[in-house]
């Protein structure tokens, strides 16, 4: 009878946390195997044979990201508050997130694997958090779309276009705060886009009103 494997001598959750703050701050190129041998303790060969690859890792990160920090976007999904109040909650918490300074300023899938190399060497790292993305996206339509059946925005208002100048602003807050622009100014500036959320109906309409 074959003897069973030998259990992992090392916690998987601390090794995922620690390649992420790592992945988290330089992106997936930039990180190399020996700094993630040096943060996570574990050699080559363990790292190999728990994870597959370096690109494996760093989907095990991902995902471990986007239950911890970056869960912070599933405030979009709250159907107990109004469309509006969910953007709000979306934007305004993923400034807050972003810029705590108890982790890499940003957001990981923002910032993490978007550039590559020509060829396929890295397809499978930009398909992966192109792919979170792109869920993302979905998430922040639908909710462009109870705001429409409640009212909040104008009946023939284009559902992809605001889902577009949502998706725009929550990505481009991690280059704005790796820029060193102030959270306090990206609350303001969210701030300022909101009202478009409700509209005067006793207003004829403008040519770019939501």
């Amino acid at each position: 009878m074959p003897s069973a494997g030998r259990p992992r001598a090392f916690d998987t959750e601390a090794v995922l946390e620690a390649a992420m703050l790592l992945f988290w701050e330089q992106g997936y190129e930039a990180t190399s195997l020996a700094q993630l041998r040096a943060a996570t303790g574990l050699s080559s060969a363990s790292l190999y044979g728990a994870f597959g690859s370096k690109e494996g890792l760093f989907k095990q990160v991902v995902e471990h990201y986007v239950k911890g920090p970056g869960s912070v976007t599933d405030v979009i999904e709250d159907e107990t508050v109004s469309p509006r109040e969910a953007v709000n909650n979306l934007l305004h918490r993923s400034i807050d997130m972003q810029a705590d300074s108890s982790h890499p300023t940003g957001c990981l899938i923002a910032l993490s694997g978007t550039m590559r190399a020509p060829g396929d060497e890295h397809a499978g790292v930009c398909a992966t958090v192109a792919a979170q993305r792109q869920a993302d996206r979905v998430r922040i339509r639908a909710c462009v779309e109870r705001g429409i059946t409640a009212g909040e925005l104008y009946a023939d208002v284009d559902a992809d276009t605001v889902t577009t100048m949502i998706h725009s602003f929550l990505l481009g807050l991690s280059t704005q705060l790796r820029d060193g622009v102030a959270a306090t100014t990206l609350h303001s500036a969210v701030d300022a886009l909101l009202p478009n959320w409700r509209p005067d109906r006793s207003a004829p309409p403008e040519p770019n009103r939501l």
